[in-house]
């Protein structure tokens, strides 16, 4: 096990950004794949996720070593990058130690992809974090909440729609991974979560 519960003080030095939608009604959605990989994450590190900051809910983890910021922004999907933004100002740290974890319509149920960097690829809170940044060079966790059953379904409401028990299931054993993947990442070892966890 590779938790703590207490935090160094010194200062933030990797924010953990889950990217969905807050409120009762969009918990489970394909959307919050985002929330629950961090709620994985929060567990496993023993952090609670519930202070107001930076148009976010967030809370404090030490891993590996590593001060750590966990945050759920509360802005909506949309408008993720203004409390990403806003907590990187803050505590001045750079992009390359953003952490972020998201859903990909992509890829199936219980796969992930890891990467250094790259484009949105459709995903608006990824585009949003990128326009307001204006930078891809983030590393990110891209959790499969599967593609939309027939192409003329509405992209919308497919992200917006909870999973089926199987799927549910696939997706939270791609999420007890995120916390040794999010370890590696920032021991410096990105690679090797990519050739361990990326399927």
């Amino acid at each position: 096990m590779f938790f703590s519960k207490k935090t160094t003080g010194g200062p933030m030095e990797w924010l953990i950004v889950g990217l969905g939608n807050p409120g009762r009604q969009y918990e489970n959605t394909r959307h919050n794949a985002g929330f629950m990989a961090l709620d994985g994450i929060a567990r496993e590190y023993g952090a609670q996720i519930k202070r107001l900051k930076f148009k976010a809910v967030v809370g404090e983890a030490e891993i590996s070593g590593k001060r750590c910021l966990l945050m759920k922004p509360d802005t909506f999907m949309n408008l993720s990058g203004q409390a990403v933004v806003e907590a990187m100002n803050f505590y001045k740290v750079p992009i390359e130690r953003v952490v972020v974890l998201c859903d990909d319509i992509s890829l199936e149920p219980g796969r992930l992809r890891i990467r250094r960097k790259g484009s949105d690829g459709g995903h608006n809170g990824l585009k949003n974090i990128l326009y307001l940044t204006g930078k891809d060079s983030f590393p990110r966790i891209r959790l499969g909440v599967g593609k939309k059953p027939h192409p003329d379904y509405d992209l919308a409401d497919w992200v917006l729609s909870r999973f089926g028990s199987d799927e549910l299931k696939r997706l939270e054993e791609a999420c007890g991974v995120c916390p040794e993947a999010v370890r590696l990442i920032l021991e410096g070892k990105i690679d090797l979560a990519m050739n361990q966890y990326n399927s």
